[in-house]
Parts: structure tokens; sequence; C-alpha cells
């Protein structure tokens, strides 16, 4: 191997880290033509888990590399949201169990083919925009601040890896209330409300200002009084849109007076 491929390979195998995937298309727009790609895996220094993408050989294949891949190398405008994003950030024990790990991912693009041809216990939904239609900055280059207003942040799933762009729990819970469609989701929903005792209310009022969702914001209100939350009062309101007329979750549930939608009548005896 000449010294300028070496080099190039010694750059490309240290700039993956365990569980970073790399694919065809970024291989290319890197300088790294097919049959050189070929002869590394050849060699022994990469592996390919699926058609079209790449790992340093000795790695992990991890959901988590799959959504560092695509944020960072791929850069495509999606992020981890709703119920996977609070299940990220330890709400798991409030979710459905039993079930196989469901990545929830918000964005108005498409997967790449290969995504869906890796061997992982775990799936990809994608989302589309969910119940926001707000600019995505660029993954890559976005600062804190730019995620912030998007009700966005960094989670580093593991030390030294970039973090994964995920939904704070004020967007996320709106996100999640959003995807609501029978009475076993609204005791999801609720039960991770329960939790949520320390959302921002500037931070609330400015996802419901953004949300276009009039079910998803009346439930999150709704679920929010239910359960007391400190926060909601100081909750700026001006500027919501929450709709006219009522919304009914479930057919023969309790009316919320105050958010004018149906709710089981159960909620309580679901808590447990």
């Amino acid at each position: 191997m000449s010294v300028q491929n070496l080099g190039k390979l010694n750059s490309l195998v240290s700039g993956l880290s365990d569980t970073d995937l790399v694919s065809s298309r970024w291989l290319r727009a890197h300088g790294y033509s097919n049959s050189l790609v070929a002869r590394y895996v050849a060699s022994g220094w990469l592996v390919s888990p699926a058609r079209g993408v790449y790992m340093r050989n000795g790695g992990r294949l991890q959901w988590e590399g799959v959504v560092r891949s695509l944020q960072y190398r791929e850069g495509l405008p999606l992020h981890i949201g709703g119920r996977f994003s609070l299940a990220l950030q330890g709400y798991e024990h409030y979710l459905r169990l039993g079930e196989a790990a469901t990545v929830s991912l918000f964005g108005s693009v498409r997967l790449p083919g290969w995504v869906g041809k890796l061997l992982l216990d775990e799936c990809f939904q994608l989302l589309g925009r969910g119940p926001f239609d707000l600019p995505v900055p660029a993954m890559a280059e976005a600062s804190e601040k730019e995620l912030r207003a998007c009700g966005l942040l960094r989670y580093e799933v593991a030390s030294g890896t970039l973090g994964l762009v995920c939904s704070v729990h004020e967007r996320a819970m709106l996100e999640l209330c959003n995807g609501v469609t029978d009475a076993a989701l609204v005791y999801e929903a609720d039960a991770l409300m329960q939790a949520m005792t320390t959302l921002r209310p500037q931070l609330v009022a400015s996802m419901l200002r953004q949300c276009q969702s009039i079910k998803a914001k009346r439930l999150f209100l709704a679920l929010a009084e239910r359960h007391n939350h400190a926060w909601l009062p100081h909750v700026p309101m001006d500027g919501v849109d929450l709709g006219r007329g009522k919304r009914a979750l479930v057919p023969g549930g309790r009316l919320n007076s105050t958010y004018q939608i149906t709710l089981p009548g159960d909620l309580d005896e679901q808590l447990g």
C-alpha cells in the first residue's frame, strides 16, 4: 500500500469510534474510491455490516452509531424524539415493557437504504416532522443555543463520542402526546407526565407556541394539570393556540373542562 493510501487509511480508522459507521457515499465524497475501500476490507481494516456501509474491524454495531452517522456524517436533519428520547434520558421504567426498542426519529427526509439492512435488536421509526415545523439546524455545526431554540440538545450516550441530537423533555412530551391514538397510549403519556416534575415554564411555553398539533397541546396541558405540577401555573400562555371545540381521545371518557379534551375515566387506576 502506498504511503498516501496508508495515510488515508490511518486518517479514516482513527476517526472512527468503536460504534461509528461510514457510508459509501461519505467515503466517495472524501476521496476514498470504491477500489480503495475494497482493499481496506480485503486487508481486514474495515468490515461491511450491510451493503453500502462500513465500520472498523472489531467495532460494535449499535443503534447509537447508526444515529451518529446519520446526523454527523450523512448530515441528515434528524433528531431522536418522543418516546425514545424520554427513555434514553432516564424514563424507560415508565414505558411499556417487553417490546423491542424502537428508535423514534423525526425529520422530513428518507433514511438511507442500508439502515434497514443492519442486524440490530432495535428498529428505526421515521415519524416525519411530527407536531413541529421548525427550521432544523445542521447537526454537526449547530451551537447549543441554536439547538435549544428548537427544543433540542446533544445527549452523550458514551464517553468520548459525539452527543446524539435529541428532543428535550418539553419537546419530547409534546411529540409523544401527538402520537397518542388510544387509551393505552394515554396511560403511558400520563405515567410519563407524572414524572415531569422539573420542566422549565419558559421552554414549555416556547414549545407550546411552536407546536402545530391542537391535540398534543391539550393532552400535554390536561395531564400536567392532572398531576398538579408546580411549574404549570408559571407557563405563560400568551400566543398559545389551543383551537376550538372539544377533542375526544377515547369514547366514553371523562372531559377535562379546562382543556376540553376527553381522557379515559380510569387513569388513576392505571398509575398503580
